[in-house]
């Protein structure tokens, strides 16, 4: 899939301070892409707006906390 026309936006979580960072292009249709901002020409992942908006509400549930 050709994701140049993607616009990129940093997420809102991530942190400013070195630690890693998650870009997010919601503008292609059919597909969100996601992508390390670190290498922004590596590897990119790829969701139907389904799957992320699944993800985002797992999330927001606490679904894949680490903390006890």
């Amino acid at each position: 899939m050709d994701l140049s026309p993607a616009v990129w936006r940093k997420s809102s979580r991530s942190s400013d301070n070195g630690g890693q960072r998650v870009e997010v292009a919601m503008n292609l249709p059919g597909v969100v892409a996601v992508r390390g901002s670190k290498d922004p020409d590596g590897p990119k992942l790829l969701f139907t707006p389904a799957e992320w908006a699944a993800f985002v509400l797992g999330l927001k549930a606490g679904e894949f906390d680490l903390r006890p």
